[in-house]
């Protein structure tokens, strides 16, 4: 059976392979660029606003901080009650060309022994959940370097 990829998050992501991108936006005013995208006005708050345009954003930036997360996520992270935990990966990235911070999840396999701060990582596809009919499609990091 063939499952339909969906984004958890409409219009934050796009691509695929080394094409995949987190998607901003930038005031064509004071050029400011903002994660998650805004589309209805400028959020700096000495910017008279300008049109919002759609960015893709770097798709490499440096380990800012990172964690381990030991508890079961909230929704819209999915986690089966009925399965062992497993402790996942939070990394926040900060985008040099951007000068933003971006949290997401670590890819799978990687664990906060494999971090510090400072190392370069990557954008990669990832995956939320799956059901019988839905792949729940989102972001991880990945350290540069290593496979998927």
């Amino acid at each position: 059976m063939s499952r339909t990829r969906t984004p958890v998050v409409a219009d934050w992501f796009a691509g695929e392979g080394k094409s995949f991108r987190l998607l901003g936006t930038r005031c064509s005013a004071c050029t400011c660029v903002f994660f998650p995208r805004e589309d209805r006005f400028c959020r700096n708050p000495g910017c008279e606003g300008g049109a919002l345009v759609e960015v893709a954003l770097s798709r490499r930036g440096r380990v800012w901080s990172y964690t381990d997360g030991r508890y079961r996520p909230p929704a819209p992270y999915a986690s089966d009650p009925e399965l062992p935990w497993e402790p996942y990966t939070l990394i926040a990235v900060e985008l040099e060309a951007e000068r933003m911070v971006v949290l997401g999840q670590g890819a799978p396999g990687v664990s906060v022994r494999d971090l510090e701060v400072g190392m370069e990582v990557e954008v990669v596809p990832g995956v939320l959940d799956e059901d019988g009919e839905t792949t729940w499609t989102t972001w991880h990091w990945r350290p540069v370097g290593v496979s998927a």
